[in-house]
């Protein structure tokens, strides 16, 4: 049985590092206007405010998912 969910399987560090690889902190900050990708960005600094905060984790993982198609082009 395969599990259909794009995030499955899936930590919060492998979205956030596949985004930052794919958009860069610069980007990333335009799509998501949070202070953990726009000001003194790093991936652990992002980690621990994502943890905590709902909302934003959603909007990492929608932007995760509509990113997959352009993931799988390379």
């Amino acid at each position: 049985m395969k599990n259909n969910d794009p995030l499955h399987g899936k930590t919060l560090q492998h979205l956030v590092e596949t985004l930052v690889a794919f958009y860069g902190f610069d980007t990333l900050g335009e799509l998501i206007k949070i202070k953990c990708f726009t000001e003194n960005p790093s991936v652990k600094s992002s980690l621990t405010f994502l943890r905590k905060t709902d909302w934003a984790r959603v909007k990492v993982e929608e932007l995760y998912i509509r990113t997959l198609p352009k993931l799988e082009e390379k």
